[in-house]
């Protein structure tokens, strides 16, 4: 059974694509963390004016010299990072906006689809007549490619502030492991989501652009505005996308674990599809 999971790891290990979106999750990380660097840091201010962040422009296109509007602009910035610690950050960089669940999906998608090139996958079914240990086998590898990347993009986190002079504060290890737990879990079953969409389609494409839609919140926004005008958007505080990005970062009560039932409800769901698709198809 374990065959096909060491084929998996074996084929992350190799596979560009892996790379390529973890590298593009750490660009993200970095990248918010400049920008936060140049509006509340007095070096990273005086970069920022240089470079024009700071400059305001009439509706002509001249700068105003307004000492008071820059003092303001200034002291928004500072705002910026009030009760703000590492995991805010974090969350802030990759996870709320739906960065890291695009990603991850992506390379999902990729690494689904690969089995249904050059007639890969009908060896693979020839071999193995039951279909759950096939989809077990995929759900594991997304599993522990979720866990290496959110660890590891965690720990670049704490790397970047750690460069840019401690910004914010490390915050509770019981908090962050709590949210690493759950976040793990919800974005895995994000990861069934494209699994299912790449054994139904065989598709690359369907496969990656349901990362990029699913993953980003615009099915999810697109859907929930519509419901809206009807009063039944009622549903979306229970979606992927919603839970990722408003989940809790600390635990108070059990109102705090729905994320965690979120998780495991849908993932369950979009394995069932999965395996359900490869008995019903042939191969």
């Amino acid at each position: 059974m374990f065959n096909l999971l060491r084929m998996d790891l074996y084929r992350m290990k190799r596979s560009k694509s892996v790379y390529v979106c973890f590298v593009s999750m750490l660009g993200v990380i970095v990248l918010c963390y400049l920008m936060i660097y140049l509006l509340v840091t007095p070096e990273g201010q005086k970069t920022a004016e240089k470079i024009g962040m700071l400059t305001v422009y009439d509706s002509d296109g001249n700068v105003i010299s307004d000492p008071e509007m820059r003092m303001a602009m200034i002291e928004e910035g500072n705002s910026l990072l009030e009760g703000v610690d590492l995991l805010d950050m974090f969350r802030e960089s990759n996870m709320d906006g739906g960065v890291y669940n695009v990603l991850f999906g992506i390379a999902v998608a990729l690494l689904v689809c690969a089995d249904y090139k050059g007639g890969a996958m009908k060896n693979i079914m020839s071999l193995h007549r039951n279909r759950w240990p096939y989809i077990g086998n995929k759900l594991m590898a997304a599993g522990i490619l979720d866990f290496v990347y959110l660890v590891l993009s965690f720990g670049f986190n704490c790397l970047v502030n750690l460069l840019f002079g401690n910004m914010v504060p490390f915050g509770s290890w019981g908090d962050i492991l709590f949210y690493l737990a759950w976040a793990w879990l919800v974005s895995l079953a994000f990861g069934a989501l494209i699994i299912a969409l790449c054994v139904l389609t065989r598709s690359v494409t369907v496969g990656v652009l349901g990362a990029v839609l699913g993953g980003s919140g615009l099915i999810v926004m697109i859907v929930s505005r519509f419901l809206g005008y009807f009063h039944l958007n009622g549903w979306v505080k229970y979606t992927i996308y919603q839970t990722i990005t408003y989940g809790p970062s600390t635990y108070t009560s059990l109102e705090d674990l729905r994320c965690v039932a979120v998780g495991l409800i849908f993932l369950v769901l979009y394995s069932a599809v999965s395996i359900t698709a490869l008995i019903k198809r042939d191969i």
